[in-house]
């Protein structure tokens, strides 16, 4: 496979580890000050939680697009089948679409150094907290929070810049930072070490956490449904089933129903199976410029709302009209009720991250709930050869979305496995929420995108024979061992720390 790499004339490079969030701009908190303050821990953890919404200066710049959450989903939905790509764009984002990825392009860079950004506050407070003398629950609730965050920070690196798990657990992994006294220079740990590093801080943290502030923040209930995911992409299916257990088993939680599930999205953090959100309001509304909504969502005045659902999604969908999860796939009416073509391309609005108080910018993000703690467990149940149970849970979601009258009742159809049956769940009701581009080649599918869209760059609608892939072009199908499926290590990482790894 071919790779591009671009020259870069000057480039400031960023350390493998940040400064904390300051609380107020006079005062910088250390391991050595944050307990002095009687709100120092919380207002630490709490910054931490900010940085996965704030737009922070990267290289001396504060760019209005740059934010974890909207890197996140970019990075891997947008790289997946659900998404289609309307035009042409300046943005990186494009990369992702095209599979042409540069270890210089910005989105990428962002993301690395934020995330690090996060687990490096995470890490201050463990190692400044674990001085505090004969800990509260509420200290140790907050302290568990970091290990949280740290885990999920670590396993979001993992998936988007190593190997999955399954392909091969001593490939080269992402650089494991776990103190505050970490050297800058420090290699790859193996992706089987990464995992191993997340499993444990998951555990801590569900440990420490008993004292729940809302699901706004992490909990055990969080780590558990953390644990679920881990486990469900090492293939360790009697792990998977037993974190999702007990979430599902928790009082916490309740499955929304086919009422309730179409508001659930602009309602997540009053939402009965929200595990755990990332909590915005009004203030964090970033409009047109930088919220996760603006290129998939527009109304005509706001968001640009140019990448749509993708046909692949619809007609995975198409047989069941009245399944509800259409809610959140919104046709633009071409003035005759029909639909709107952008480019030639049929134009599917996406709202899973609009809506809150009635701003179609405006969503608090959901990070975990109970509906993929069902699917987790129908997964692993599949895999273990247990079809009824894993066609039992699928049902318990199915059921909740309009489709009482379509339910398995443990039968497979023809010619599909159990397998089948749980990733096709999957893909329909974890839709744009950051999972289909890993449950694909995980799994060891390729992605197939033969549809027209700006995913096939340097062609055009009427050079595609959609049936057949046009010779020496390898964007329609993306198979599960292609290089393409991971993104380049960060330039600013590679320069400066000549011990990571370049990804190949």
């Amino acid at each position: 496979m071919k790779r591009f790499f671009f020259i870069i004339l000057s480039i400031t490079l960023v350390a493998g580890t940040g400064c904390i969030k300051d609380v107020a701009p006079s005062d910088a908190i250390t391991t050595g000050n944050l307990t002095d303050n009687p709100d120092g821990i919380v207002n630490a953890v709490n910054g931490a939680y900010s940085l996965f919404k704030d737009n922070v200066e990267f290289n001396g710049v504060e760019d209005l697009n740059l934010m974890y959450l909207r890197q996140f989903y970019h990075l891997s939905d947008f790289a997946s089948d659900d998404i289609v790509c309307g035009q042409v764009t300046t943005d990186p984002l494009w990369l992702s679409f095209t599979g042409d990825h540069s270890p210089t392009q910005t989105n990428t860079r962002y993301f690395w150094y934020i995330t690090y950004k996060i687990i490096n506050n995470a890490n201050t407070v463990i190692e400044a907290a674990g001085k505090v003398a004969n800990p509260d629950a509420a200290t140790q609730q907050l302290i568990g929070e970091c290990y949280f965050l740290r885990a999920f920070c670590h396993f979001n690196l993992v998936r988007l810049f190593a190997k999955p798990y399954t392909h091969d657990p001593a490939s080269p992994g992402i650089i494991l930072r776990t103190s505050v006294a970490d050297p800058a220079q420090k290699a790859r740990a193996t992706v089987a070490e990464v995992y191993q590093s997340i499993i444990a801080d998951a555990e801590k943290g569900a440990e420490l956490m008993t004292a729940s502030r809302g699901v706004q923040y992490a909990s055990r209930e969080a780590a558990w449904a953390l644990l679920s995911r881990a486990y469900l992409y090492m293939d360790s299916y009697d792990k998977t089933i037993e974190y999702s257990d007990k979430v599902i088993n928790s009082p916490r939680f309740t499955l929304t129903n086919a009422t309730t599930f179409q508001t659930l999205f602009a309602n997540a953090m009053g939402g009965s199976e929200t595990i755990f959100c990332v909590a915005h309001t009004q203030v964090d509304d970033k409009g047109k410029f930088g919220s996760i909504a603006s290129m998939i969502y527009s109304d005509g005045n706001s968001g640009w709302g140019e990448e749509f659902a993708s046909k692949a999604l619809r007609d995975s969908m198409s047989d069941h009209p009245e399944d509800v999860r259409w809610k959140y796939i919104v046709k633009l009416d071409n003035g005759s009720g029909g639909v709107a073509l952008k480019n030639g391309i049929e134009t599917y609005y996406i709202s899973k991250f609009s809506f809150q108080g009635g701003s179609p910018t405006l969503s608090s993000p959901i990070m975990f709930r109970l509906s993929e703690m069902y699917l987790n467990k129908a997964e692993a149940e599949a895999k273990k050869n247990l079809n009824n149970n894993a066609l039992d849970d699928v049902d318990m979601i199915r059921k909740n979305r309009g489709l009482d009258g379509s339910l398995y009742n443990r039968v497979l159809p023809a010619g599909r496995s159990a397998l089948d049956v749980v990733l096709k769940e999957r893909r329909i009701e974890l839709a744009f929420e950051g999972h289909r581009m890993y449950d694909v080649y995980r799994n060891k599918r390729n992605l197939n995108r033969t549809y027209w869209g700006y995913h096939l760059r340097g062609l055009k609608e009427t050079d595609i024979n959609l049936a057949v892939q046009p010779a020496g072009y390898n964007n329609l199908i993306t198979n599960w061992n292609s290089n393409r499926i991971i993104y380049y290590i960060p330039v600013d990482e590679v320069q400066s720390n000549p011990l990571c790894e370049q990804n190949n």
